[in-house]
């Protein structure tokens, strides 16, 4: 069930809103996970079973941690640590990534002349990657002592299951919500009026923005290697630098104000991110939470930059295989996590990834630089394949003319080109402001304005889309 659809708008979130006006405070928890279940049923159908067993997995695993049979056998307290991440990882892996690697066998087999391989094929259970990185976050913390187990079903479910963060996050570790979870004194009214306008921001931004320049990216992808001109690659992969970013983090301010709609402070996922200065810096404003997780639970573990500049180098490569590899079973975001693996290598080796600007002119040439890396890393991101990789590479950047494709003629439209160019624009704001912040600040004249705008215009004119039915799944659905 998308944020952006009809079911949602009209007759999910309504009612579940509804429910939580009424009923005690103290019965918050009990329905976001009820509600939150129903939620994923909609979307996952009988894949809710495998959530459950994930959740009962590892509520046993963080009770065993902190019980007194284990409190002071560390030895008891680790072998479970690792059997609930063992689990967890053996979960993903042979859902997300199980047809992925029985193609790579089934092709390294042919390619040696021996029998052939049994090709898997499973569906993917929307959201297991974000689930599966909740629950590990959650054993983790446990065992490093930051939280206590949970004791309440209620309050795991919630945790794990709640419908604003399930699908598409963001990963909120569970030392960032475990006190808000008993906390269910709250003014229920002051947070629906506060979630609201973070809510019909991000509802604008999927719906108007991403969802019109969308046909625009999925035209030029869609077009033949030997139909590609300059002009066509570079418009797809401008077209989809805009497009992702307005979709993800629309998703992610509408998770966010769903979240203190029920009185919950998820964290930020986005920070004006194609205002980096250097590939560190983007990595540091782009999907924050992916970030944080990464470099909390993985890379700090394998050492960090504690150890050397060869293991930190090393430690990012790593990092950044899994970055990749975690967003898709496929050699193109491999590939995509890798080169910015690189990039940040290059960046400590040269110290620009520490370095600040001395000048506005520096500070608008690396911004004009980063953003212009970014982009070329989009196109292994969205490529179907490697092929299409290089064929987009080699218009991108050996100057190849011809005729427009029918596909982009098909797909060009006046709204569709205005809202490029605005969405575009947003590479050249500041990089301190932050809609999704500036519309929370009560107190300020710009925010008071701007949450009125959309409230009262843009989010109106978001839902007669929706009605129409021109809206589409989030991107980030697919991970």
């Amino acid at each position: 069930m998308s944020f952006a659809s009809p079911v949602f708008l009209w007759y999910f979130l309504p009612a579940v809103l509804a429910l939580y006006v009424i009923l005690p405070k103290t019965w918050r928890n009990g329905l976001l996970s009820v509600a939150s279940l129903l939620f994923y049923v909609w979307g996952a159908g009988e894949f809710v079973f495998l959530l459950l067993a994930c959740m009962a997995v590892n509520f046993a695993a963080g009770i065993l941690i902190d019980s007194a049979w284990a409190k002071d056998r560390q030895k008891k307290r680790r072998a479970i640590l690792i059997a609930a991440i063992v689990f967890d990882v053996l979960i993903l892996a042979i859902w997300k990534y199980g047809g992925f690697l029985s193609v790579q066998v089934h092709n390294l087999s042919q390619s040696l002349g021996l029998a052939n391989t049994t090709i898997i094929a499973l569906a993917l259970p929307i959201g297991i990657s974000f689930f599966t990185f909740h629950h590990m976050s959650y054993v983790i913390d446990v065992y490093r002592g930051s939280r206590t187990a949970q004791k309440s079903p209620i309050q795991f479910i919630t945790y794990i299951a709640m419908f604003p963060q399930l699908i598409a996050g963001p990963i909120v570790r569970y030392n960032e919500i475990s006190d808000q979870l008993a906390d269910t004194n709250r003014d229920r009214w002051a947070d629906i009026s506060r979630g609201l306008p973070r809510f019909a921001l991000g509802l604008s931004k999927k719906v108007i923005v991403a969802d019109s320049v969308s046909p625009i990216a999925d035209a030029a992808f869609a077009t033949a290697n030997g139909d590609l001109t300059s002009s066509v690659a570079w418009l797809g992969a401008i077209a989809y630098t805009v497009q992702i970013y307005f979709d993800f983090s629309a998703y992610s301010d509408m998770a966010i104000g769903l979240g203190q709609m029920f009185g919950f402070r998820l964290p930020e996922n986005f920070n004006r991110p194609y205002s980096a200065n250097s590939i560190t810096d983007f990595w540091r404003r782009w999907h924050m939470s992916l970030s944080r997780w990464f470099r909390d639970y993985v890379y700090i573990s394998l050492g960090g930059n504690r150890n050397g500049k060869f293991n930190t180098y090393r430690n990012l490569i790593i990092i950044f295989f899994l970055t990749g590899f975690w967003h898709g079973a496929a050699w193109t975001f491999v590939v995509w996590g890798m080169y910015h693996g690189a990039l940040m290598v290059i960046e400590r080796l040269t110290g620009v990834g520490t370095r600040e600007s001395t000048s506005t002119a520096e500070t608008v040439i690396r911004r004009v630089i980063t953003f212009f890396l970014v982009v070329v890393g989009w196109v292994f991101f969205r490529a179907h394949g490697m092929q299409q990789v290089g064929a987009f590479l080699h218009a991108m950047f050996w100057p190849t003319t011809g005729p427009i494709p029918d596909t982009i003629t098909a797909a060009w439209s006046t709204q569709g080109a205005i809202l490029l160019a605005f969405g575009f624009l947003v590479v050249l704001l500041p990089p301190t402001l932050v809609m999704g912040r500036v519309i929370e600040n009560f107190s300020g004249k710009p925010g008071k304005i701007f949450r009125v705008a959309v409230i009262c215009l843009f989010a109106p004119y978001a839902a007669l889309a929706v009605a129409a039915g021109t809206f589409s799944p989030f991107l980030y659905f697919q991970f």
